[in-house]
């Protein structure tokens, strides 16, 4: 069966209460962009619903998979694709409500992020009942429980995220919650780290493990300051004890080295590089990590195909059309801002912090297949600087197409001139598109992220996930078909696909390498030079041979660090995990099912 069909109808055909479908893609896509359009002043509705249609029909622009499943049906869903929740409240009211929260969030479709650092350590008093307090693990095993109870009753797949600072004193047990199988198994782990703890790394000193003084007030020990929460600033936090610093960093990178967790969020970089840092501080990430949010955040994402782009692919006069990749950027950033207006939301708290803010995330999807059309090999660095020039030019047009926005329908809620345009992504910012956000604000405080975009790229053909490389030229792929039946497809890469139907008979061109093939070094260096032309964050795993050594593996996420990234995920196969992807040569994928998107 055709893939691309395949997940029409799985994922995104609708059908009405009496069994009428959606008779084709196109019905969905016009289902899409009326519903889109809606958002606009009668006058010109129909002449963005046309616009919208053209740009979905084309195949150059994939709005995420919540918004294709829901937008127009009348359904009680999200149009968002994942949300950060609000901070856990350390008392038995606050954790169930939080809980509450969760499975609402899951049910209507949305994949969720938490912070678990709220909630006290195993083994110190709990805060009225005189018992002794559990832990944040053995609290997220309730967040577990609820997911797969959900996933019984037919609700869409959510993923969720936990992280945990690295100064918590149960950061070992979260480190190694998930080493038996089949624990947490709903769930990506992530460590925040910070500044200061990887100077101690470097550095080899002991590293304290911490808790708010406030919530153990008998508790003898040294006090530091921490702002361990958003919503009290800095307060004085008790020193429970400390432990080797190289030491913990050997133990969550042993984590990641055998069970591909947990991920490193540097969450000082992240913090510090936000657009709204001067009024909101984030501790986590939506499943996926391409989207560092507050409390209460949201995901509105969407992907430009770049395939689309490519002029006389495989010519030595090929080349990717950025005056048209930057003209689609500007519609599809309307696009994006169109879904704050006509989604609903599972919390009133969701909806208040989209519409005060506007985040959006564009991103690209198909880059490794684009750069094999333009004869480049995705890990030289005419490839690296090819991708950056791509992304620097969305990146610009989006900036420029919100800012357009904001003089036509207003800035976002919680604009500040003066603050937005002193935060360090904006201050690199080309001096036009300044002028412009002074002169009028800005309608979305965020607009780009780089997603898996995992369904919505086979909706497309099978071209290269996101910034993904070339998985292989030929795949094994697990899927459930519309009858809820795993099924194993054999699919060819979109680009290496286009070759063989060009070129009959021809070798791949010398500019293919894929996944493994290329260097660890390779991936990250890819990441690196897309970053700082990405406000949010980048989705990217590093695929490393089952083979690298330890020392290796580890000097990989403290190079991601000195890069400047936000963050890194390292994927070395072996016995204890497997994917949803293969190549026909039998071999592990990066992207377990929990850790691909919609």
């Amino acid at each position: 069966m055709d893939v691309a069909r395949l997940i029409w109808e799985t994922k995104y055909r609708w059908s009405d209460a009496d069994g009428r479908a959606e008779a084709s893609l196109d019905e969905t896509l016009m289902r899409v962009a009326s519903a889109l359009a809606a958002a606009e002043t009668q006058a010109v509705r129909e002449v963005w619903r046309e616009r919208y249609f053209a740009l979905l029909q084309s195949g150059c622009f994939l709005p995420g998979g919540r918004i294709l499943a829901g937008a127009g049906t009348g359904r009680r869903v999200t149009l968002f694709n994942c949300f950060v929740m609000g901070e856990i409240e350390d008392s038995l009211d606050g954790i169930f409500e939080a809980l509450k929260e969760g499975a609402q969030t899951l049910q209507q479709g949305g994949g969720v992020g938490y912070d678990f650092s709220t909630l006290r350590p195993a083994g110190t008093p709990a805060r009225s009942s005189g018992m002794t307090a559990s832990g944040p693990v053995s609290f997220m095993r309730l967040w577990d429980t609820m997911s797969a109870t959900l996933l019984s009753t037919g609700t869409r797949r959510g993923a969720m995220m936990a992280t945990l600072r690295c100064d918590h004193p149960d950061i070992e047990r979260f480190v190694e919650a998930k080493r038996q199988p089949g624990a947490l198994s709903h769930f990506n782990l992530s460590v925040l780290v910070s500044d200061a703890f990887m100077r101690a790394v470097e550095q080899g000193e002991d590293w304290p493990l911490v808790f708010p003084a406030a919530s153990l007030s008998d508790t003898p020990g040294d006090r530091v300051m921490r702002t361990w929460s958003a919503a009290r600033g800095e307060e004085a936090c008790v020193v429970l004890r400390r432990v080797p610093a190289r030491e913990l960093w050997e133990r969550i990178m042993r984590g990641a080295y055998e069970r591909a967790e947990p991920g490193v969020l540097f969450i000082d970089r992240i913090n510090r590089d936000n657009n709204l840092g001067w009024r909101e501080r984030i501790s986590a990430t939506n499943p996926c990590g391409e989207i560092p949010l507050p409390p209460y955040g949201a995901c509105d994402l969407g992907s430009l195909n770049l395939v689309r782009y490519v002029r006389r692919p495989y010519t030595p006069e090929a080349y990717v059309d950025l005056g048209a990749l930057e003209a689609d950027a500007s519609v599809a950033v309307r696009m994006l801002d169109a879904v704050i207006d006509v989604s609903g939301f599972p919390l009133p708290a969701q909806e208040r912090e989209a519409r005060a803010n506007r985040r959006i995330g564009l991103g690209l999807t198909g880059l490794a297949d684009a750069l094999l059309l333009v004869g480049l090999d995705y890990g030289s660095r005419a490839a690296r600087e090819q991708a950056a020039a791509i992304m620097r030019a969305v990146g610009h047009a989006a900036y420029r197409a919100s800012a357009a926005l904001a003089r036509e329908k207003g800035a976002f809620p919680n604009f500040s001139a003066q603050d937005y345009l002193s935060a360090p992504f904006v201050a690199r910012l080309p001096q036009d598109i300044r002028e412009q956000i002074a002169a009028h604000g800005i309608r979305n405080s965020h607009c780009l992220a780089i997603a898996p975009a995992g369904s919505i790229s086979l909706l497309a053909g099978n071209v290269s996930s996101g910034i993904e490389p070339v998985y292989s030229v030929d795949q094994r792929r697990r899927l459930i078909d519309g009858e809820g039946r795993e099924r194993e497809l054999l699919l060819v890469d979109w680009a290496c696909e286009l070759w063989r139907n060009t070129y009959p008979g021809e070798p791949f061109p010398e500019s293919l390498t894929t996944a493994a093939e290329l260097s660890p070094e390779a991936h990250l260096e890819m990441q690196a030079v897309l970053q700082p032309h990405v406000d949010n964050a980048i989705s990217k795993t590093v695929n490393v041979p089952p083979e690298i050594p330890f020392g290796d593996f580890r000097a990989l996420y403290e190079r991601a660090y000195a890069l400047g990234l936000k963050g890194c995920t390292a994927f070395r196969p072996n016995e204890a995990l497997s994917g949803v992807l293969a190549a026909v040569e039998p071999e592990a994928h990066c992207c377990s099912a929990l850790r691909e998107g919609d």
